[in-house]
């Protein structure tokens, strides 16, 4: 057996994982958790507090002990600026900062909105890395910068030296053609975007340096220790741990997001495609998650945070009990983007539809995960229709497997069964990559297997008919 550092970074959390791998076996350890929390700093705005994390990670290698290979993934879109030096210009800014509002529209005025899709497949979100880069275009930060580095390449280029940009997160940038799967030139040029600024393109499986001396004398590793290159978007990763056998089946990965789709052999670039806010982001072995985000657990977590962290499985219990599909609300709404006042929001949402108001804690959150269940069988009924890709079987990784009611309300609202693990899948993901990257196992249908194998899997069967989603779904369009 060979060990793996897998770290994972997520929205709201980090964590260094420890994989230990062998022929027929495939074990995972946390090594070490430590938390993200972002800055709000004025005047500037919300930030990561990507120093922080870069020490959670040292902590975490120290912890895990001596490894064969590091991998990083983290969340999408966000980067770091370095100058002529090398140096971090400032810390990152958060994805749901508002520097973005009304960047699009400057955009499509150059670049039409059906055309950027057609050029890059990639669904309209305010957040994407080409509207930030147009949003910071008179900023000092950039005009002072000689490289970007999206979030996991920067970490491991303090780790390494070396930069380079992983081919599935660059796939969230909106610069890339999913065909070719490289830069989407006529895309940047149009809209005056230097491509030089990013470092060259790195596939998963690919060597990305050696810990520096400086790092080994940190963390009281042995050198030589790899970094290697893994799918360094979380989600790329997460997907490669869905332990699915065939083609027939769409994929749920659950967390602060929900990302529900397929996975394809070509992207979708068709007009209807793009009304319904499709994804083309890239994934392992020339594959393509078609994907929509969905806000995702994120609204139960602001609600949560709200109410002064109850105790979560007493307030799922109580969830159970509460009547259901009383009141939904569009989960996928940007309305529920920024932080604060989510269950007011909530309960507006649902008084302006002319819904029951959710007043509990318990109504709040079974409205949630009634709401997500719902979205999450639109997500599933679209990507089917619109890549003539139909499916048997739904399958929940990430956080949100170990949420019992959720999953059997995705069941039951997608006439599905749904099967639900890893809980740890971009964990997984990551240290299966690197394991395949030295031999130890084989292509992506030999990475499903092994974690089929090794894995607890929970099965869910639908209950009833789906009538009472389609008229949710119905009351909810009408509202």
């Amino acid at each position: 057996m060979k060990s793996y550092a897998a770290v994972d970074l997520g929205a709201s959390s980090g964590r260094v994982m420890v994989g230990r791998v062998g022929p027929d076996s495939l074990e995972l350890t946390e090594a070490h958790r430590f938390p993200n929390r972002p800055v709000r700093v004025p005047p500037e705005g919300l930030r990561w507090d990507v120093l922080s994390l870069y020490g959670g990670v040292l902590d975490g290698l120290r912890a895990a002990g001596q490894v064969d290979s590091v991998g990083i993934d983290s969340w999408a879109v966000d980067y770091g600026l370095l100058d002529a030096d090398g140096a971090l210009l400032g810390n990152p800014v958060h994805y749901r900062d508002s520097r973005t509002e009304g960047i699009a529209e400057k955009v499509w005025a150059t670049v039409p909105a059906d055309e950027l899709y057609a050029a890059t497949g990639l669904q309209y979100a305010p957040f994407n890395t080409l509207y930030q880069l147009l949003a910071a275009r008179s900023s000092a930060q950039l005009s002072y910068a000689e490289r970007l580095l999206l979030i996991p390449d920067l970490l491991t280029y303090w780790l390494t030296g070396e930069q380079g940009t992983e081919l599935t997160n660059a796939s969230t940038t909106q610069l890339i053609d999913p065909r070719t799967r490289t830069w989407s030139s006529d895309v940047a040029s149009r809209l005056g975007i230097d491509l030089g600024l990013f470092a060259p393109l790195r596939q998963p499986g690919d060597p990305a340096g050696v810990l520096r001396p400086a790092v080994l004398e940190e963390t009281g590793l042995a050198g030589p220790v790899p970094v290697t290159t893994v799918g360094s978007h979380d989600t790329a990763s997460a997907v490669a741990a869905v332990p699915a056998g065939g083609e027939r089946f769409a994929y749920i990965c659950t967390g602060t997001w929900s990302l529900a789709g397929l996975e394809l052999d070509a992207p979708v670039l068709t007009e209807e495609s793009r009304r319904a806010n499709f994804t083309n982001e890239l994934g392992l072995d020339g594959t393509v998650r078609y994907l929509r985000n969905i806000m995702g657990l994120w609204l139960l977590q602001e609600c949560v945070r709200a109410w002064g962290d109850p105790e979560l499985g007493g307030l799922l219990l109580d969830a159970a009990k509460v009547p259901a599909l009383r009141s939904v609300v569009d989960a996928g709404d940007a309305a529920f983007m920024a932080p604060g006042r989510m269950p007011e929001r909530i309960a507006e949402a649902c008084r302006a539809s002319g819904q029951p108001v959710p007043e509990s804690p318990a109504e709040v959150t079974r409205c949630i995960l009634d709401s997500l269940a719902l979205a999450h069988r639109r997500a599933v009924e679209d990507a089917q229709r619109l890549a003539g890709h139909p499916v048997d079987v739904v399958y929940v990784v990430g956080g949100g497997t170990r949420n019992a009611l959720l999953c059997q309300l995705t069941a039951d609202a997608c006439g599905l069964p749904v099967v639900a693990g890893p809980t740890e899948a971009a964990a997984l993901g990551n240290v299966l990559v690197q394991a395949r990257a030295h031999g130890l196992v084989g292509d992506l249908a030999g990475m499903r297997g092994l974690l089929t194998r090794t894995q607890p899997l929970t099965r869910y069967e639908p209950r009833g008919d789906t009538a009472r989603w389609r008229e949710a779904q119905a009351r909810l369009a009408v509202g």
